[in-house]
C-alpha cells in the first residue's frame, strides 16, 4: 500500500486529466503507476470505432521493451475479445481485479488477452484494470509487480480503478470530439451535438488556471465547431464580489484557427512554421463604451449571429474597425458573451469560412454552453489564484524576513513553495537568540495546504517565539506548543524540531515532535542522521516529549528540513533522507576534509537533488554552521552580592581585556559592567554571574536571581539612581535583558578589535 494514496491519486489524476489525446493519456497512466503502484504496465485500447454487433478488438498501445524481456515474450499486438468469454465479462464489470495468473478467472482472462507465451508473476501481483468510460469499454491496463514485492491489496485495486476510469475519460474524449475536415460542417443529430457539448465542456473544465481554461475552449471549438476562435477577457479580471472601477476593457487573451491544408483561403495570416498560435487580424484590446453596440450585446448575455446592424457594429467594436474579420458577418460569425456568477468577464467570437456552411440556430445553444462553462471556469480560476496569492503572501509575511547573527554560529535558509499540488502550506523556520549566547533553531510543518494551514503556522511560530523568550527547555517548548495546537482545534496538527545550541559548551539539545531527524555534517566530511526520539506530532495531546543532548563540534553543519525535501510521490521519506545524507557527503568531498563547503552553496546543492516530480510539498531548509567560542575567549566569574562586587567586576574586566589586547575598550566596558553589577547587588540575594565573551564583538553578561527586568528611563535631576541603563544605552553597540527561570540576564556588546 502506498504511504499517501490520496496525494498519489490527486497528482496522478491531474496529470492524466491534462493529457491531450488518447496516446498521451495512456503514457501518463503508465508514468503514474510505475514504480509507485506497479513495477510494469502495458495497455490495450479499442482498435478504432467499434461496431457493437462485432467482437471488441483491442490494440496494444504501450509495452516497454524492458517489460517485454521480463515477460519472456511479446504480448500480441491485437486481441479479439469473445463476447461470451471471461475477459469480456471482466471488462463489462468495469472493476479492476488482482489474482494469481495460474488459477481462477484471472488466469482465463489473461490467457484470452495475452495467450500462453508471456511469463507473469505468481500470486496477486498481476492486476487487470478495465478502461471503462460511461458509455463503453475503451481498453484494459495490465499492472505487474516483481516477485520480491508484496501483493496488490484492496487499496491498490481501488487506486487502479480510479486511474483507469480517468484514463478512459481521456481516451473517450479524444474520439468524442471528431477532428472533421474544415470543409465540412457540424451537421449532426441532436444526440451527436449533445455528445460533442459534453466532451467539449469536460475538456474546458479540466483547466486549473485561466490560460488552461481558455486553451481548452479553443482546442474544443477549432476545427470541429468553428474554423477560428478569439477569446477576449476583462483586464483586470474582477475577483469575487469586487466591483470594477472605470470602463470595462477587454483584452485579446488567445486566438486559434485551423492550420495546414485547407487554411490557404483564410483572411488571417498563413500558418508560420513551428508556432503554436497565430495572431488573427483583430485588435488586441477593446474598451466597452457604455450604451454602445458591444455593451448591449454583452448585457444580453446570450450568443448572437452577426447578421444585423447592431451585432455587426458590436463585432467591429470588439475586433477593430479595420479588421478583415468584419467581412465575416452574418451566420458565419457568432459573438458569445462570457458571463460568470456575477458579471460579464469577456467575450468569444466563433468564425466559419465563407465556403463552409453557416452556423445554424442550434449552434447558438452549443456556443452558449461553451461560453457558460468557460466563464464559470475563469471565475473559479481567478478566485483560486487570488486565494493562493493571499495565502502565499500571508505565509511569507509570517516567516522571518531575515535571520539573526548569533554568536558562534552561521545560518543559511531556503524556502520553496510547492510546485503543483498546492502553492501554500504550513512550513516554517526560525532562529531565536537565547540568553548566554545560545540560539534556538526551529523548523516546523503544519499539516495541510490552505490559508488555514498558513494561519495556524503563524500562531504556532508566534507561540514558539514567546516560549523561547522564557528560556524553557526544548521538550517543554514542544509540550506547550502541543497544548496550543489543541486549543486551536482538534485537527490542528504539526511536526516540529527544536534545537538549542550553546557555542560555549559546544553542545546542542534536541527535541522532536514527529519531524524528520536532522543531519549533521562533521568537519571531516562524515555525515550522520542524528538519533533523536521521533515523538508524536504537535496536536495529538497526552504525549511526553524527550530531549537529548549531543556534541556540536566546531566546524560541523547541522541541517534541519521539512519532509517536502525528502518525501514525494516518487520516494518514501527514509529513501529521501538517505539520498540527502549522500548528497551532503558528496558536496563535502568537493572542498576536501580540511575545509567545509560554503553554507549558501551547500543549501543550493541540497536543493539540486530535487527532481521534476519531487515538488509535491513546501520545503523549508535551515542550515547552521557551528563555529563555537573557544575557551580562551570566555571569562566567567561569580560575585557575591556585596558592596565590593562592582570594584571586583571592574578589575576582572580590565584584566581580561588586557589579556585579549582590547585595552581600547577597557574604560567603557568597566563603566558599564560596574553600573549593571551595582544594580544587581542592590536587589540580588544569591551570587551574581559575570561572563565576558570575545568574538567579533565584546559581549558582557550579568545574571542575578531577580526576575524583574530593568527598564530604560530618564532620571530627574533630583534622583540619585536610574542613570545606569541610560549610560548602557548610549555607549553600548547593543544591549538587552532576558528573563530566566531563576532570574534575569542583562547583557551589552561593544565594538570588536576592528572598531
Amino acid at each position: 500500500m502506498l504511504p499517501d494514496p490520496q496525494r498519489f491519486l490527486a497528482v496522478a489524476g491531474r496529470r492524466i486529466a491534462r493529457a491531450e489525446g488518447a496516446a498521451q493519456a495512456v503514457r501518463e497512466l503508465c508514468r503514474a503507476v510505475v514504480p509507485e503502484l506497479a513495477d510494469g504496465a502495458f495497455v490495450y485500447l479499442e482498435d478504432g470505432p467499434q461496431d457493437r454487433s462485432e467482437p471488441l478488438r483491442l490494440l496494444l498501445d504501450q509495452a516497454p521493451a524492458e517489460l517485454v524481456g521480463a515477460l519472456g515474450g511479446v504480448p500480441p499486438d491485437t486481441v479479439s475479445v469473445a463476447p461470451d468469454g471471461v475477459l469480456a465479462g471482466m471488462l463489462r464489470c468495469g472493476r479492476a481485479r488482482a489474482g494469481d495468473p495460474a488459477v481462477g478467472d484471472t488466469a482465463d482472462a489473461l490467457r484470452e488477452l495475452l495467450g500462453t507465451a508471456p511469463r507473469l508473476p505468481q500470486g496477486n501481483r498481476v492486476l487487470l484494470a478495465p478502461l471503462r468510460a460511461p458509455d463503453a469499454v475503451v481498453g484494459v491496463a495490465v499492472l505487474l509487480r516483481r516477485p520480491d514485492r508484496e501483493d496488490f491489496v484492496e487499496d491498490d485495486i481501488a487506486l487502479a480503478d480510479a486511474l483507469a476510469a480517468q484514463t478512459a475519460l481521456g481516451v473517450r474524449e479524444a474520439t468524442a470530439i471528431p477532428q472533421v475536415r474544415p470543409s465540412t460542417a457540424l451537421k449532426a443529430p441532436d444526440e451527436d451535438r449533445l455528445r460533442y457539448v459534453g466532451a467539449a465542456t469536460r475538456r474546458i473544465a479540466r483547466g486549473f488556471d485561466t490560460d488552461e481554461i481558455v486553451l481548452g475552449l479553443c482546442r474544443a471549438a477549432v476545427p470541429t465547431y468553428s474554423d477560428a476562435a478569439l477569446v477576449y477577457l476583462r483586464d483586470p479580471l474582477p475577483v469575487g464580489d469586487e466591483r470594477p472601477t472605470g470602463p470595462a476593457v477587454l483584452r485579446l487573451r488567445r486566438t486559434d484557427r485551423i492550420k495546414g491544408p485547407g487554411a490557404e483561403g483564410l483572411v488571417w495570416p498563413v500558418e508560420t512554421g513551428g508556432e503554436e498560435q497565430d495572431d488573427l487580424d483583430a485588435s488586441d484590446w477593446s474598451e466597452v463604451v457604455p450604451g454602445g453596440a458591444l455593451a448591449e450585446v454583452l448585457r444580453g448575455v446570450r450568443p448572437v449571429f452577426a447578421d444585423n446592424t447592431p451585432t455587426r457594429a458590436a463585432l467591429s467594436e470588439l475586433v477593430g474597425e479595420d479588421s478583415a474579420l468584419n467581412g465575416w458577418a452574418g451566420s458565419h460569425a457568432i459573438l458569445a458573451p462570457l458571463r460568470g456568477r456575477r458579471r460579464v468577464t469577456g467575450a468569444v467570437v466563433f468564425l466559419r469560412r465563407p465556403e463552409r456552411p453557416a452556423f445554424e440556430p442550434a449552434d447558438l445553444l452549443v456556443a452558449a454552453q461553451l461560453a457558460t462553462h468557460t466563464a464559470l471556469g475563469v471565475d473559479k480560476a481567478v478566485l483560486y489564484s487570488r486565494e493562493a496569492f493571499i495565502a502565499d503572501r500571508l505565509q511569507r509575511a509570517m516567516l522571518p524576513h531575515s535571520l539573526p547573527r548569533p554568536t558562534g554560529v552561521r545560518l543559511a535558509v531556503r524556502y520553496l513553495p510547492a510546485a503543483e499540488t498546492a502553492r501554500v502550506g504550513g512550513d516554517w523556520y526560525d532562529a531565536i537568540p537565547l540568553p548566554g549566547s545560545r540560539v534556538a533553531l526551529v523548523v516546523g510543518d503544519v499539516m495541510g495546504h490552505s490559508m488555514t494551514s498558513a494561519a495556524v503556522m503563524g500562531q504556532l511560530r508566534t507561540t514558539a517565539l514567546t516560549l523561547a523568550g522564557l528560556d524553557l527547555p526544548p521538550q517543554e517548548v514542544l509540550h506547550h506548543l502541543d497544548e496550543q495546537a489543541q486549543r486551536l482545534g482538534t485537527d490542528r496538527m504539526a511536526t516540529c524540531l527544536y534545537v538549542v545550541y550553546d557555542p560555549v559548551s559546544h553542545r546542542m539539545t534536541v527535541a522532536n515532535a514527529g519531524h524528520p531527524p536532522p543531519i549533521l555534517l562533521h568537519p571531516g566530511g562524515k555525515t550522520e542522521v542524528l538519533a533523536v526520539p521521533p515523538g508524536a506530532p504537535i496536536g495529538v495531546g497526552g504525549i511526553d516529549f524527550e530531549a537529548v543532548e549531543l556534541e556540536a563540534p566546531a566546524g560541523a553543519t547541522l541541517l534541519l528540513y521539512t519532509d517536502g525535501l525528502v518525501e514525494s510521490r516518487l520516494r518514501d521519506v527514509w529513501t529521501g533522507i538517505e539520498q540527502l545524507r549522500e548528497k551532503l557527503a558528496a558536496t563535502a568531498q568537493l572542498t576536501g576534509p580540511d575545509r567545509p563547503p560554503p553554507l549558501e552553496a551547500l543549501c543550493d546543492e541540497v536543493l539540486d537533488m530535487l527532481g521534476p516530480g519531487d515538488r509535491d510539498d513546501d520545503i523549508a531548509l535551515l542550515a547552521a554552521r557551528f563555529d563555537g567560542i573557544a575557551p580562551s575567549d570566555v571569562g566567567y566569574w561569580t560575585l557575591e552580592p556585596e558592596n565590593s562586587a562592582p570594584g571586583r567586576a571592574r578589575r576582572l574586566t580590565r584584566q581580561a581585556l588586557a589579556a585579549w589586547d582590547l585595552e581600547e575598550l577597557s574604560d567603557t566596558a568597566e563603566l558599564l559592567v560596574s553600573e549593571i553589577v551595582t544594580n544587581a547587588v542592590r536587589h540580588a540575594t544569591r551570587p551574581i554571574g559575570l561572563r565576558l565573551l570575545r568574538t567579533e564583538v565584546l559581549r558582557c553578561e550579568v545574571g542575578d536571581d531577580v526576575p524583574q527586568l530593568p527598564r530604560l528611563r530618564r532620571a530627574t535631576p533630583d534622583e540619585e539612581h536610574g542613570r545606569g541603563l541610560y549610560l548602557v544605552n548610549r555607549l553600548a553597540r547593543r544591549w538587552g535583558t532576558t528573563r530566566l527561570g531563576t532570574g534575569k540576564n542583562v547583557w551589552f556588546e561593544l565594538g570588536g578589535p576592528a572598531n
